[in-house]
C-alpha cells in the first residue's frame, strides 16, 4: 500500500488536500482536509444582532446570498416577523438567480474541463469535448459566461449588488419594484431561457423537466445541446459506477411562501427508498479530527476555538452527523426529497447516490428554477409591500435552514441583551467533506473516494476529480 497526497485543486473555491491510501490501484481509505482557517464565527460574537446580515454574507463570494438568507431566516425565527408575498417571491427569484448561476458555472467551468485533459485524448469522443469544454479555450465558456452574467442582472435589480447584498432582510428585501424593473426581470429571465433552449438543453424547458424515468434521459441523450453530450459520455465512462455513496440524502427544503416550499425538507434513504421528517434535534458536530478544540456537540451550544495542535487532527472543519451518521446534501438531495421521479428512479439503480445521479440532478434543477423564477416574477404585485419592519432582537435562540446550491445550509445563534452570544454555520460542504468523527467513520466524500481506480496516473486521475467535483467543494464555506 502507498499513499498520495491530492492537492491543492484548481477550480475550487478555497484550499482542499486529499491523503488517499493506494492498495493494488485502487483509493483504500481517504482523508480530506480543509485546510484553511477563518473564523466568520468569533467575528460575529459580541455584536449586535443584525450585524450578522452584513458579516455572514462575506463568508464566501459565491454563495453569499445563500449566506443572507440563512441570516435573515434566522434573525426571522428570532423577531416572529412575516415577511410580505412580494418579500417572499423577491428574496426567491434572487435566490434562484444565485444557484442557478452557481450551477451553471459547476457544470461548464468546473465539471467539464476535465474530460478536455490529455488523460482522454485517446479517445474517440476527445476532439469534440475539448473544443467545447476546455478550460479557457473551449467554445462553450464564450456561451455560457455572458448568459450568466446577464443573469445576474436580477442581483442589480433586487439586491442592489452581488455579492454581499443588504437587501436581504427577515421581513423580505429592501427594494421595492415597480414596473418598469419588474419587465426588465422578465426580459432577463426571457434571455436566459433562450440561452438554455438553445445551448444547454436544446430543447423546451417544460419538456426537459417532463423527463421522469431513465429510458427518457437516454432518448434525451440522442439529441443536440451540451446536457446530451454529457449523458452520452457519462454512459461511455459508467459515471454512475463512479463516486458511489449509500448515505442519507437530507435537504432543509428551499424557496419557501405562503403556498410551500418548491423543494421539501426531509430525509431521503437510497438504501431503502423512504423518506422521512429531517430530525433536525439530531444535528450534531463532532471535532475529534478538527484542529478545534472540544465543545458541545449540539451547535445550539458549541463554540468553534482553534487547536492547531490537536494530536490526530487533519481537517479544519468539523463533522456534522445526523442521527449519528454522515449524511449527503445537494440538488440530489433535494430532489430526492421532494420526490422527482427521475432523480429517484436513478438512485434506485444502484441503491446510492454517485458522480452521474449529482451532476443530472444539478443540471436538471436549473430548468426547474428557471421556471419557477420566471413565475414569481410574474406574481410579484407592485402596489403592495416588499419588506416588513421586524424588531431588534433582544434575547433568544433560532436557526435560519436554507438550501444553497451545493446543499443544507444552517445558522444556529443565540442572542442576549441584543448582542450574539453564539454563531455557529453547518455549510453544504461541512457535511460533504467532513473528516472522521469519534467513531472513526468517514465523512461522504472520504467514502465515494474509497475504491476509486487511479491506475498508473496516480495523483493525477482523472475519477479522483470527478467524484470530487461531482460534490462542487466550497472549502472557504466549510471553515467559514
Amino acid at each position: 500500500m502507498n499513499r498520495l497526497v491530492v492537492g491543492p485543486f484548481n477550480r475550487v473555491e478555497g484550499d482542499l488536500e486529499l491523503t488517499l491510501d493506494i492498495d493494488d490501484g485502487r483509493v483504500a481509505e481517504a482523508r480530506v482536509s480543509a485546510s484553511l482557517y477563518r473564523g466568520f464565527e468569533q467575528i460575529l460574537a459580541g455584536r449586535p444582532a443584525a450585524d450578522a446580515l452584513a458579516i455572514a454574507p462575506r463568508i464566501c463570494g459565491i454563495c453569499s446570498l445563500s449566506q443572507s438568507m440563512a441570516a435573515a431566516a434566522a434573525l426571522r425565527a428570532l423577531t416572529g416577523v412575516n415577511p410580505p408575498p412580494n418579500g417572499e417571491s423577491a428574496a426567491n427569484i434572487a435566490h434562484a438567480a444565485e444557484n442557478i448561476a452557481d450551477h451553471l458555472s459547476h457544470f461548464y467551468l468546473f465539471f467539464m474541463p476535465d474530460f478536455a485533459r490529455s488523460y482522454y485524448a485517446g479517445e474517440k469522443w476527445f476532439p469534440k469535448i475539448e473544443a467545447r469544454f476546455k478550460a479557457v479555450s473551449g467554445a462553450a465558456a464564450g456561451d455560457v459566461l455572458p448568459a450568466r452574467a446577464r443573469l445576474l442582472h436580477v442581483m442589480g435589480l433586487i439586491a442592489g449588488k452581488w455579492p454581499h447584498s443588504l437587501a436581504i432582510q427577515p421581513g423580505g428585501v429592501t427594494r421595492a419594484l415597480d414596473l418598469g424593473e419588474k419587465m426588465r426581470l422578465l426580459a432577463i429571465f426571457s434571455d436566459f431561457r433562450a440561452f438554455l433552449e438553445k445551448t444547454l438543453f436544446a430543447a423546451p424547458l417544460e419538456q426537459v423537466v417532463s423527463i421522469s424515468s431513465p429510458a427518457a434521459l437516454d432518448n434525451f441523450a440522442e439529441g443536440p445541446g451540451d446536457f446530451a453530450a454529457f449523458l452520452r459520455l457519462a454512459k461511455i465512462l459508467r459515471l454512475d459506477a463512479l463516486g458511489v455513496l449509500r448515505l442519507p440524502l437530507m435537504s432543509y427544503g428551499a424557496y419557501a411562501s405562503a403556498e410551500g416550499s418548491l423543494f421539501g425538507a426531509g430525509v431521503f434513504d437510497p438504501r431503502s427508498g423512504e423518506k422521512r421528517a429531517l430530525p433536525s434535534a439530531d444535528i450534531v458536530e463532532d471535532v475529534a479530527f478538527s484542529f478545534l478544540r472540544e465543545s458541545s456537540p449540539d451547535p445550539a451550544l458549541a463554540t468553534t476555538i482553534p487547536d492547531a495542535e490537536r494530536a490526530g487532527a487533519y481537517s479544519w472543519s468539523k463533522a456534522p452527523r445526523l442521527a449519528g451518521e454522515p449524511a449527503e446534501t445537494g440538488a440530489v438531495a433535494r430532489q430526492a426529497v421532494e420526490g422527482d421521479p427521475l432523480i429517484r428512479a436513478l438512485l434506485a439503480q444502484s441503491a446510492a447516490s454517485n458522480v452521474f445521479a449529482r451532476v443530472v440532478a444539478r443540471v436538471m434543477e436549473i430548468a426547474r428554477l428557471a421556471l419557477a423564477a420566471e413565475r414569481w416574477a410574474r406574481d410579484l404585485r407592485l402596489n403592495e409591500s416588499f419588506c416588513a419592519h421586524a424588531p431588534a432582537p433582544d434575547r433568544g435562540f433560532a436557526v435560519g435552514r436554507v438550501e444553497a446550491a451545493r446543499g443544507a445550509l444552517g445558522h444556529w445563534v443565540s442572542v442576549e441583551k441584543g448582542l450574539i452570544q453564539r454563531y455557529q454555520i453547518v455549510a453544504p460542504t461541512t457535511w460533504n467533506f467532513s473528516p472522521r468523527d469519534a467513531n472513526k467513520i468517514p465523512g461522504p466524500l472520504e467514502q465515494a473516494l474509497v475504491g476509486v481506480e487511479v491506475g498508473p496516473a496516480g495523483a493525477k486521475a482523472p475519477a479522483i476529480q470527478h467524484v470530487v467535483r461531482s460534490f462542487d467543494p466550497c472549502m472557504v464555506c466549510t471553515a467559514h
